[in-house]
């Protein structure tokens, strides 16, 4: 019996076409449904099962608009499956007609995770696949009795995405990865770190992973590490992260000083060494010979060397910083400050007529300070390299599909010291996944440092006498920073409180 799209969508709408772009072939195989799209771009869901929110939401925000679902029966399901397979079979045979370059990195494809016969490995790459479609940063996969429960951060926030049912199945989803970042599948009592590539739509995208022992066997955590997401995105600049203006106009100003340090701090996953690159794509005009050394290489600037830390075959921070500065550099990015040693070299390549860009975690500009006294350098010179620190965090915005007026209560008002604002509200739409934000940028205090704060540095004044001294200079707080964010109506209390400590 032939079925056609006419026999489950009206015709009255039509045409209709099965779309396996903006739905790949690869999750409508996993989900069982499949995209009819009208000539007037209407969008049905046709599925074998009950409405499931979760996926529906989820095509929703890919597609920024509404989608409706219909039940269809299981054959016409996989009589519209076999027709999307159809086209990449055949682009399958184009590519196996084309001359086999030597590249052990897997590719992972619709394509290929359709063709994938076992169902742990399929289960990984899909599960990896719909990571790099929701552009999440991490991926937590955590073992309990039952089995596992996969988790992606999107925007900094956790999101349940599936449970895996069995134990055994979750053991085996650890011990693939290990596979993958050519880890110890035998030990699993002791934490293990690795790496590994996959190469996705003709870009190789790394991946980082850590192993932990848990009570009920091991958790993994992938962090994923996209080169060229944002550099394609075009978000590359000061401007595309959301500085406000003084702050866009103190970070360019402290990058074309000649010499000195410019340190980035924060927690991890606050967007530090993106700031770092956007500052050097916006200073590299050719003149200057930039290297940098980090671990790992996050993004690729075209004209600057760019070293990959490995400590394994011994070339550190420290080591690898110590032969830059034989390599006749102007400017050079420290991916990170870890250690007294580093630290040490970088404060005299700043002395010594270098520009030096690096990134420390601490939690405010201030603390920074209290970091290299806690290393043990000496603080004269530690003052006399610094031209200034930036410290930020992320803050996500509120979903500008679904945002509302609203007014806040009183009381909060109040205790966070704000009288009026045009303040906004995420209802909760397709377009954000129902969590009413959607993207996120940057909130930042930055620290210049003068003669006099380096005279208080210096001489070991007190912190609280330090930052009186600041903020007479007009320094703004973060949680300064972050509330006027909120009164403009770009974010909410819930993440002023959320990223933000109050003072």
């Amino acid at each position: 019996m032939t079925t056609s799209l006419a026999d489950w969508l009206p015709s009255e709408q039509g045409p209709w076409h099965l779309d396996f772009e903006r739905w790949p072939q690869a999750q409508a195989q996993r989900w069982r449904a499949v995209l009819a799209v009208s000539a007037d771009n209407r969008c049905v869901l046709l599925a074998e099962r009950d409405e499931d929110m979760m996926l529906l939401q989820s095509v929703e925000s890919r597609l920024n608009g509404p989608v409706a679902w219909k039940l269809a029966s299981s054959e016409a399901v996989s009589h519209f499956l076999g027709a999307g397979e159809a086209d990449f079979r055949a682009l399958s045979d184009v590519e196996e007609a084309l001359p086999a370059i030597e590249d052990h990195t897997e590719e992972l494809s619709a394509l290929a995770l359709s063709e994938q016969a076992s169902p742990v490995v399929r289960l990984l790459n899909a599960t990896i696949y719909d990571a790099l479609q929701d552009a999440a940063s991490d991926i937590h996969i955590e073992c309990s009795a039952r089995g596992a429960t996969i988790r992606f951060r999107i925007d900094g926030v956790m999101a349940v995405v599936r449970q895996v049912e069995g134990a055994q199945v979750a053991e085996q989803v650890v011990s693939r990865l290990k596979v993958m970042a050519e880890l110890d599948i035998g030990e699993r009592r002791l934490p293990q770190d690795g790496r590994f590539k996959l190469r996705v739509q003709g870009r190789e995208i790394d991946f980082r992973l850590s192993i932990m022992p848990s009570v009920f066997g091991e958790d993994a955590v992938i962090r994923i590490l996209d080169r060229a997401a944002i550099a394609r995105a075009g978000a590359l600049t000061l401007d595309a992260l959301g500085f406000g203006d003084e702050e866009r106009a103190a970070i360019r100003h402290q990058a074309r000083q000649p010499h000195g340090m410019l340190l980035v701090t924060g927690p991890t996953g606050s967007g530090k060494t993106t700031t770092l690159y956007a500052t050097l794509a916006e200073i590299h005009t050719g003149a200057d010979k930039i290297i940098t050394i980090e671990d790992p290489v996050e993004y690729q600037l075209s004209g600057v060397v760019q070293i990959p830390v490995n400590e394994k075959k011994g070339l550190t921070f420290s080591r690898g910083l110590r032969s830059i500065l034989r390599h006749d550099p102007d400017r050079v990015m420290v991916g990170e400050i870890r250690d007294a040693e580093t630290a040490q070299i970088a404060v005299q390549a700043a002395l010594t007529g270098h520009l030096v860009f690096s990134t420390v975690h601490a939690n405010n500009a201030f603390d920074v300070l209290g970091r290299f006294m806690h290393m043990g350098l000496d603080l004269y010179n530690v003052v006399s390299a610094l031209n200034a620190v930036l410290a930020q965090r992320l803050v996500r915005l509120t979903c500008r599909q679904c945002a509302r007026p609203f007014t806040p209560e009183p009381a909060t008002l109040a205790r966070h010291g704000a009288t009026s604002g045009q303040f906004l509200k995420g209802e909760g739409c397709g377009h954000c996944r129902a969590t009413g934000y959607k993207g996120r940028r940057a909130v930042a205090e930055f620290l210049k440092l003068d003669d006099g704060l380096r005279d208080l540095i210096a001489a070991r004044a007190p912190m609280s006498e330090i930052k009186a001294a600041a903020k007479a200079r007009g320094m703004k707080s973060l949680r300064e920073m972050a509330l006027a964010a909120v009164c403009r109506g770009e974010t909410t209390f819930e993440e002023l409180e959320r990223v933000t400590l109050d003072e």
